[in-house]
């Protein structure tokens, strides 16, 4: 229970301190650039999506790896049921 606790400290810790990150293709650059240019200050909301969305397969990544983990330590914990004496 103590080791929950402190993963659930340690994950809601770690969105408290979020850098700034600048993830971009190419071709969103340019077009945020020349949003910029003429006026349009939509260009922390594409960098934020970029982000967002970047950020989605990572979580399922280490979502199913979790899993993955915890019932290989379940079936490495148990008993051998074919033990011969």
């Amino acid at each position: 229970m103590k080791k929950a606790v402190v993963f659930l400290f340690l994950f809601a810790l770690s969105f408290a301190f979020t850098p700034s990150v600048k993830a971009q293709c190419s071709m969103c650059t340019i077009n945020a650039e020349q949003g910029t240019k003429n006026g349009n200050n939509q260009t922390k909301g594409i960098n934020d999506g970029v982000v967002y969305l970047l950020s989605i397969p990572y979580l399922l990544i280490v979502g199913v790896g979790l899993i993955w983990y915890k019932n290989y330590r379940k079936k490495a914990a148990s008993p051998s049921l074919n033990t011969e004496n």
